[in-house]
């Protein structure tokens, strides 16, 4: 390839990146990591269920995927290549906590398909973004999403992250995930309505309370109420 490297590595493809990362331009790497980095981290953590195992699993990802680099073919995506190295790494910690948790349980005796979906708030004018009573709404459907996600089953979990979240193709997860693309199909339809159930279940109760009047909007409808009464000099300020 030519020596010269780009003035803004930026703007190259993930396959360009990969080729100045092997003629060691570790910028490149950087590039590289911080464009995928969100789907390989929200990959792991759909198989590690923690935040933190998530994280180390993703950085010895990168680290494997470095190491491996001259083993790359292009014979799928770098996408593809680097999220499959992350579940594998996710899915190697997740049996090993596993032999751990139960070795430890045994020596101290403890008991113990349209492809896009529409999630609620997704539709909230940007306008209303910066509102403290539309942020904390927001704030809420965000949070019982994650929560709904993290409780479905594992056999769905992951493909259901790929695939709705990433927006991954059917082929691309079940090349990930080392399974038929009709496997990926038939396990993210069936997230998908486990996950659209559960949140019906969360939000028809609440339904109610949607564009409630607390907070600022009241404080707004309510001094602009008082402006107009006091224009009509109905209303004095109280001295």
């Amino acid at each position: 390839m030519d020596t010269q490297i780009p003035q803004d590595l930026s703007k190259e493809s993930d396959l360009s990146l990969i080729s100045w990362c092997r003629a060691g331009q570790l910028q490149a790497f950087d590039l590289l990591m911080r464009r995928h980095n969100q789907q390989l981290y929200r990959a792991a953590r759909s198989v590690l269920h923690d935040e933190a195992e998530a994280e180390d699993a993703v950085q010895e990802a990168w680290w494997k995927a470095y190491q491996h680099l001259a083993d790359f073919r292009a014979d799928a995506q770098p996408a593809t290549w680097l999220t499959r190295i992350a579940v594998n790494e996710a899915l190697m910690r997740l049996r090993r906590n596993k032999t751990r948790e139960a070795h430890i349980q045994s020596a101290y005796q403890v008991s113990t398909e349209p492809d896009n979906m529409h999630t609620p708030g997704s539709d909230l004018p940007a306008s209303n973004a910066t509102r403290p009573d539309q942020a904390a709404w927001r704030a809420e459907l965000r949070h019982q999403i994650e929560e709904r996600i993290d409780a479905l089953p594992d056999i769905y979990r992951t493909v259901f992250m790929l695939r709705g979240v990433e927006e991954m193709s059917a082929a691309e997860v079940a090349q990930v995930l080392n399974m038929p693309e009709a496997t990926v199909r038939v396990r993210f339809m069936r997230a998908r309505r486990l996950l659209q159930d559960a949140l019906k279940q969360d939000f028809d109760p609440q339904t109610s309370q949607a564009f409630s009047f607390a907070g600022e909007r009241c404080n707004r409808i309510v001094a602009g109420v008082h402006a107009r009464m006091r224009a009509a000099g109905i209303l004095k300020d109280s001295t």
